[in-house]
């Protein structure tokens, strides 16, 4: 009777401990929100393709910012690996303090935006926007910039309205970044001086020897430094820490994001194989990515990464 009573009870002790266990929930498939932009193309292929080895399904789907954000919040996107500071602070501000979405990790922690010099230019002096305007003739008195709107654009047009280093006469010569950068390449070719909007990570500083200049007075339109910050889904680490241990271990940084965004946009190379071969070639750093991260069925998660992709 004893030994009955013992067993019975030992069964309804397991019982909560089993029911926990089987309470779990792991998710099936991991859903990015990626905005058509090369960096963040390819830096989620990469995250895709080391969490199916792990035995996730993953999704990419390519959307608007604004949609992205709010999918994050509904519960409908798990993940967001670009959300670029200090541009998007605003948009993502609301949904932080409302606890809808959370920020896991800077999965960049040093970006930069600003007007930017080519070697040139930066050897002959040009190291600080005060130093511009000393030489406007071989600049033509113009600054190259991207897409009207752009928050980088506004401050240095608000420089030049405001008549702030002498630029008051300069012109800020807006056009997509395409364009932009074909007209640098352009100048860069005929070894001429040229200043425009550069940002990091991107392939133009793989391509080109180039310089951010320095800002002066907290202007706002040179040197901004930043960061790109993890974006998930509020419920992510109660839904799958292992998968939310792997995204807050998932830093990449500029000079590798940079690499990226060369081979897929200016090399135009696919982005399945930029990602694929880039891990074959980075085993260290995928390791540190994947440290106490383990596949869904509880196996360590380098094993399975060095059978299926290296």
């Amino acid at each position: 009777m004893n030994g009955v009573l013992s067993t019975g009870l030992l069964a309804l002790l397991a019982m909560p401990v089993a029911q926990a266990a089987s309470a779990q929930h792991t998710l099936d498939e991991v859903r990015f929100g990626v905005p058509p932009w090369p960096g963040i193309t390819v830096k989620s292929e990469v995250a895709s393709q080391l969490l199916e080895a792990l035995g996730y399904d993953t999704q990419q789907r390519q959307l608007a910012v604004s949609v992205i954000l709010n999918a994050l919040s509904q519960g409908d996107l798990e993940a967001y690996l670009a959300g670029w500071y200090p541009q998007e602070r605003d948009m993502l501000a609301p949904l932080l303090e409302d606890g809808s979405v959370i920020e896991i990790v800077d999965n960049i922690p040093s970006a930069i935006t600003g007007i930017a010099v080519t070697d040139n230019a930066w050897q002959a002096g040009v190291r600080s926007i005060t130093d511009l305007d000393e030489h406007a003739d071989r600049f033509g008195s113009r600054i190259y910039g991207i897409e009207a709107g752009s928050g980088i654009n506004d401050a240095v047009l608000k420089v030049i309205d405001e008549e702030r280093f002498g630029l008051g006469d300069w012109q800020l010569q807006e056009s997509s970044a395409s364009a932009m950068l074909a007209q640098v390449g352009q100048k860069v070719e005929k070894d001429e001086w040229v200043a425009f909007i550069g940002w990091q990570p991107h392939w133009m500083n793989v391509a080109y020897d180039m310089h951010y200049l320095e800002d002066a007075d907290n202007s706002g339109a040179a040197e901004l430094e930043g960061h790109v910050a993890t974006v998930v889904r509020s419920d992510l680490e109660d839904l799958d820490p292992n998968v939310a241990r792997f995204f807050e271990q998932f830093v990449v940084g500029s000079d590798v994001q940079s690499e990226w965004v060369n081979a897929y946009s200016r090399e135009e190379r696919d982005a399945e194989d930029v990602a694929g071969e880039w891990i074959t070639a980075h085993e260290d750093t995928v390791a540190e990515w994947l440290d106490s991260v383990t596949t869904r069925d509880g196996d360590p998660a380098m094993e399975a990464v060095r059978e299926q992709l290296l």
